[in-house]
């Protein structure tokens, strides 16, 4: 194990290795530092910590892995002294669902430096505690409106524990994450690593928007086979959706771009219903690593000086 990145507590692992599945255990993750529109896994980290007692299995050395002059945790001054910390941190975590199914629940700050040292070293966490899913979930930018059903994009490996549905992208090249290259090394040692993605709209990006992890959640469970609380995400997304109205109800401008974004979406939502290959009017791949790139420059605090 890797000793010098990872401490084991043993009273967590104890309860661990009592509690967990036979088979199929499962490690949901969602790290705070990289692209999450409308605040999604956020939302649903919150969410999951928040609706079960937790049970620390392993924590990181994080002074190995965060960049402190790139990405600055916040500190509180009050008067004349400093009053609290944001303190990085990043942990395994054994909570339950709502049916008491226990799982592992990996959140905490993504690692700026020695990702592959991190994804080495949570290999060895799934090894050792068993689990044989990785999960997790973020939300990205999309050109679609609030008033249709919330897109998810389902990818990972391997293939067969995917849904049976039709991707809206081809190929595009994205700024790369801890979490996406997880998946993708996983995928080269056989191990299944699946990420859900929901398409937030992107003039919503910036706001936390409950809608999207609730639709993460549902996305979730049908994949994992657990069965989550969203009690807590309820009020906060009605609370949102009445905002959002009065938002769009006080501008002509708004209105105008929800209304334009409904008839592209509509029409795009029909070709696909037709058989037909619909490379539009949804953002192209180009497009799409725009959408990324803008909203990277808008979090200029999680990425490098000069960049």
């Amino acid at each position: 194990m890797c000793a010098a990145l990872v401490n084991w507590d043993s009273d967590g692992v104890a309860q661990w290795k009592r509690l967990a599945p036979q088979t199929d255990a499962v490690l949901m993750h969602s790290l705070r530092g990289f692209i999450d529109a409308g605040k999604t896994g956020s939302l649903v980290a919150n969410q999951i910590l928040d609706s079960s007692e937790s049970v620390t299995v392993a924590r990181f050395d994080i002074d190995q892995l965060i960049d402190y002059r790139s990405r600055r945790p916040e500190m509180t001054f009050s008067v004349n002294e400093f009053t609290d910390y944001d303190e990085p941190y990043l942990q395994v975590d054994l909570v339950r669902d709502v049916e008491d199914t226990p799982f592992l629940f990996l959140h905490g700050f993504e690692p700026d430096i020695r990702w592959e040292a991190y994804i080495q070293a949570v290999r060895e966490i799934v090894a050792e505690t068993g689990v044989g899913l990785t999960l997790g979930t973020h939300g990205i930018p999309m050109a679609a409106p609030h008033t249709r059903p919330l897109g998810v994009t389902v990818h990972g490996t391997p293939q067969d524990l995917l849904p049976d549905a039709a991707s809206y992208f081809g190929t595009a090249a994205v700024p790369a994450s801890a979490q996406n290259l997880m998946e993708y090394r996983f995928g080269q040692w056989g191990l299944a690593a699946i990420n859900v993605a929901v398409h937030v709209p992107h003039y919503l990006a910036q706001s936390s928007y409950p809608q999207a992890a609730k639709r993460a959640i549902t996305a979730i469970e049908d994949i994992s086979g657990l069965l989550l609380d969203t009690s807590g995400l309820a009020d906060d997304a009605l609370v949102a959706e009445e905002e959002i109205a009065r938002q769009s109800g006080e501008s002509d401008e708004v209105q105008a771009l929800v209304s334009a974004l409904e008839e592209q979406y509509d029409a795009f939502m029909d070709q696909r219903e037709d058989g037909i290959e619909a490379a539009g009017p949804l953002p192209s791949a180009d497009e799409l690593g725009d959408e990324f790139e803008k909203f990277l420059q808008q979090h200029r605090g999680d990425t490098p000086p000069g960049t």
